[in-house]
């Protein structure tokens, strides 16, 4: 009980943003949830309890709706797949520990481990030890595609085969999984490390329907405990967790994740220093010149305490436009015309932007949407963008607003984390003439309306899901149209689709790349995307932490962790 009351007390910021009377409500709710699982330890002196802050609102823990990167570092520590990513991004085995291709590239046998079991619950009525089968595989992926589901992630199953009975997902046996694709495409293994393919036990999704994103039961290191949404996130040690360490010995190290809400980067940054938090990740204006040099090294006042991880990232930053002239919000703005997002992209000086604005913290983005880090990207092959205000004026007055005359306000929609650099690319757009007003909305607002079609102009990212460009020029491909798919500007072109499609059919990496770099250049000549920067991993972490590391998705992987005392 003592560990309870201890990580409560400690770990526990309610008190600092809502009144003391809920904060006493939740934290006694919070002790008799925890009292009620005999697996927690009465003394807490040598528990290893992670914690680490979500500014952005995590919306679910099912991973059919894993579609942004709070709800994937949640999911990632509760579930796992046929296969994973290590930090070099080489496909790893997880549950399947082998598979075979065949020749034609169309068939993938799995071969799964039998010893996996899903977390304890008590709907498994047989017995607690409920273990994983090729069956489960075949329910998760069904459910992924079903319409009433409505998973973001349907796409990622665009190339399986269907038949007379249905998607081509087949239990050979309990430890053999087969799925069949309508044609060859290179990625798939790529595409099933992420979480939307992970595995759900039926009878667990099926009773609890909808409200399974807050009652999610998995196979993965850490098990679900507790969930006040925008307040605490809780999971705890899975006791049977079946992947081992290089010594044998039984992954997870940590006792715990906990994860706090805070949405104020300053207050996040406070938390951190006052070693409230074990991490810190990513950049904001607010506290950037306290951690970092203007050449973005570690600041030497921290380097004895904290550690900085960084590496390049596969995430782009842009700024995206709706371009759907069949959509009314369209038909009127001046945004659908080309030289208009033609200027926008010439207009203003990327690398002045990171100099200043992200102490050199990423790569200005000076070739197309496709980052560098991944094998097809040639700065020489695709030329995106510089900054060039002769060309924008004269691409403005092609276009029929000369120095923006006649030109309504272009309103670009972003957030409080984005606001420093959009104001800079307002500014420097004043200069040709053109009026942007600022829309400053929520994260978690921002990418449903994004998702629903309902802004002109947004501030976007774009994570790699798996390690080949053909993940970030899905974004333009016509059938992906949001919401049910990642096409957010809506953008459509004959030509581009062909390329794209021809590109999947193709195993030859080589000619691959050159269809992916054709595919670039086309999307940069339409200018559907502002392309801002390519992005840095950056992670600032106490030195009694070890095994966190970093990898090219900034996936968070907590199962290698260990913590020591300061």
């Amino acid at each position: 009980m003592r560990w309870i009351v201890q990580f409560v007390n400690k770990h526990n910021k309610l008190r600092t943003c809502i009144p003391k009377d809920y904060v006493f409500a939740v934290t006694v709710s919070f002790i008799v949830i925890l009292q009620s699982c005999n697996t927690i330890p009465e003394s807490g002196e040598d528990k290893q309890v992670f914690r680490y802050n979500q500014a952005s609102n995590i919306t679910s823990l099912d991973p059919a709706f894993s579609r942004d990167q709070a709800n994937i570092w949640a999911v990632h520590q509760m579930f796992n797949g046929l296969v994973q990513l290590d930090s070099n991004l080489n496909i790893k085995p997880s549950i399947a520990k082998d598979w075979t291709i065949s020749e034609d590239g169309t068939t993938y046998t799995f071969y799964l481990r039998n010893d996996v079991m899903f977390h304890n619950h008590k709907l498994f009525q047989e017995k607690q030890d409920r273990y994983v089968t090729a069956q489960d595989f075949v329910y998760s992926f069904n459910r992924l595609l079903d319409p009433k589901v409505a998973s973001p992630g349907a796409w990622v199953f665009n190339n399986v085969k269907q038949t007379d009975s249905g998607y081509a997902f087949k239990a050979i046996d309990d430890t053999t999984l087969q799925i069949e694709l309508e044609e060859p495409f290179p990625p798939f293994l790529g595409v099933l490390t992420m979480k939307y393919c992970s595995v759900v036990p039926k009878e667990i999704v099926e009773e609890y329907k909808s409200e399974f994103r807050k009652n999610p039961v998995g196979t993965g290191p850490f098990y679900f405990k507790m969930w006040e949404e925008d307040i605490k996130l809780v999971m705890l040690k899975n006791p049977d967790y079946f992947e081992v360490d290089q010594n044998g010995q039984q992954l997870p190290y940590l006792d715990a994740v906990s994860v706090s809400f805070i949405i104020d980067k300053q207050s996040v940054f406070m938390n951190f220093i006052k070693g409230d938090l074990d991490f810190l990740s990513g950049l904001d204006a607010s506290y950037k010149d306290e951690l970092l040099t203007k050449n973005g090294t570690l600041n030497p006042k921290y380097k004895d305490d904290i550690k900085l991880l960084t590496q390049p990232y596969l995430n782009t930053e842009y700024l995206g436009f709706l371009v759907d002239d069949s959509l009314e919000r369209v038909q009127n703005s001046p945004l659908r015309n080309k030289k208009v997002r033609q200027a926008i992209n010439y207009g203003f000086d990327r690398k002045k932007m990171m100099r200043y604005l992200r102490n050199n913290i990423g790569t200005p983005a000076l070739s197309g949407f496709v980052p560098e880090g991944l094998p097809s990207f040639d700065s020489s092959k695709v030329k995106g963008y510089h900054y060039n205000p002769q060309k924008a004026r004269r691409l403005l007055k092609e276009a029929g607003y000369p120095n923006g005359e006649g030109m309504s306000p272009i309103t670009l929609s972003t957030t409080s984390s984005y606001l420093d650099l959009s104001k800079f690319i307002q500014h420097q757009l004043q200069d040709l003439g053109l009026e942007v007003e600022m829309n400053n909305v929520p994260p978690a607002t921002l990418r449903e309306m994004i998702a629903q079609s309902k802004l002109n102009f947004f501030r976007g990212s774009w994570i790699a899901d798996y390690p080949d460009a053909e993940n970030y020029l899905s974004l333009f491909y016509s059938a992906n149209f949001c919401p049910t798919g990642p096409n957010y500007t809506h953008f459509a072109n004959e030509e581009f689709d062909s390329l794209y499609e021809k590109a999947q059919h193709i195993t030859n990496d080589s000619i691959r790349f050159k269809l992916y770099r054709k595919m670039d250049k086309l999307v940069m000549e339409e200018a559907p995307v502002v392309v801002l920067y390519y992005d840095q991993v950056l992670r600032f972490v106490w030195k009694n932490i070890e095994g966190l590391g970093s990898n090219p998705l900034n996936l968070l992987t907590l199962k290698y962790v260990k913590k020591s005392p300061k």
